[in-house]
């Protein structure tokens, strides 16, 4: 069980009225890691703040990680001291993506254990369940706001294909909850599985409030030509959202064809889905990006879909897009931090603003920025 912490004040920018508030979080070649990449954040029933990460021994993606966190009481103005929630030895722990079951109030943080031999672009990573080639899926658990955890626990074999999946990611970033619909309750993950190159995207699932987990179909429509005679995926890292009518919409990193987000929707709460479909108006250069249901369409006013990621032909200009016909179209942006700005998750605080935790300045920061909820668009009915 991991204990709690004191807090200290975290760096604090000062914005002019009405603009957003940006504090720094983790910053990398500080409190023991050379680098600290792929952020994840929720905010709990009771209105707490938790940012995960990736502790990294060295500046690679596999690269004895260990899986990180900070806590904020107070809307994401503080940050507690550095947590290390799990440490794996030379194996590395990947992709924090998190998510808290509503009634219970537990939390589940879901990451990937990568065997220290291997790379995503390893030959020798293998399918199935055993062996030293196995990518694995396990879980931690709060029960308490995130003060202690308990885990790991290995899901592995009710999670991962047995044939065919090499490679297996969550997110990263944040799960879902449904609330409305023929799924109401149902706990949603996002995955993408390999082989590298060929990933395929797909849904892992619990009714029950977190005791057992299944896995849905793979997205129709992943793999388009390569331009040599083969094919590769055109989708990766991804985040889902909540429709008004109960349905689930992706928002998946580009890999090939046109530099815009990709997206799906399953009528059937994740088991399976529509074809992959371009996001024409949500510019990607290649990285991971947040999709947030902020408000849904109900008495009379249209719902509101957030998504963040660079609007660059490079990970820079982090930006905000707002959707009010369900994702269909986003015609409002505004940017948010004009500088390097890589992967991003959304979040909502608990006095109705907006909390987006992103990568900035070259890797060198996470930074949390708290957004008033009428920023992007102050004329909003």
């Amino acid at each position: 069980m991991i204990k709690n912490w004191c807090l200290f004040l975290g760096a604090v920018s000062v914005a002019a009225a009405g603009e957003p508030e940006l504090v720094e979080v983790f910053r990398s070649g500080t409190e023991g890691y050379a680098s600290i990449r792929i952020p994840a954040v929720v905010t709990t029933k009771a209105g707490t703040v938790l940012a995960f990460a990736e502790g990294r021994v060295r500046a690679a993606d596999q690269a004895e990680n260990d899986i990180v966190m900070k806590r904020s009481s107070d809307g994401g103005r503080s940050w507690s001291a550095l947590r290390v929630l799990q440490d794996d030895g030379a194996n590395s722990l990947n992709n924090p993506t998190v998510v808290q079951e509503r009634e219970s109030g537990r939390i589940f943080l879901w990451y990937q254990r990568i065997p220290a031999h291997l790379k995503e672009q390893s030959g020798e990573t293998a399918t199935g369940y055993e062996g030293p080639g196995v990518y694995r899926n396990l879980v931690l658990t709060s029960e308490d706001d995130g003060l202690t955890w308990t885990g790991p626990q290995d899901l592995t074999t009710s999670t991962k294909r047995p044939t065919r999946a090499t490679t297996i990611a969550s997110g990263p970033g944040m799960g879902i909850q449904l609330s409305r619909g023929a799924h109401r309750n149902r706990l949603l993950i996002p995955f993408n599985e390999g082989p590298f190159g060929r990933w395929q995207n797909y849904a892992v699932f619990s009714d029950d409030g977190g005791k057992s987990w299944t896995y849905g179909e793979d997205v129709p429509g992943a793999l388009v030509p390569d331009g040599k005679g083969g094919e590769r995926s055109q989708i990766n890292e991804v985040q889902f959202a909540e429709l008004s009518d109960g349905s689930v919409m992706l928002d998946s990193r580009q890999f090939a064809g046109a530099k815009v987000r990709r997206t799906s929707v399953s009528q059937d709460g994740g088991r399976s889905w529509s074809p992959v479909a371009e996001m024409a108006e949500v510019t990607d250069p290649s990285c991971m990006a947040s999709i947030f249901r902020h408000t849904f369409a109900e008495g009379g006013r249209l719902g509101r879909l957030l998504h963040s990621g660079p609007d660059s032909k490079q990970r820079a200009r982090g930006t905000l897009w707002l959707s009010s016909d369900e994702g269909k179209t986003w015609p409002v942006k505004r940017v948010l931090y004009p500088g390097a700005f890589a992967y991003s998750v959304l979040t909502g605080l608990a006095d109705g603003s907006l909390g987006c935790l992103f990568e900035a300045d070259n890797y060198q920061r996470i930074v949390f920025a708290r957004i008033a909820a009428d920023w992007i668009e102050p004329t909003a009915p």
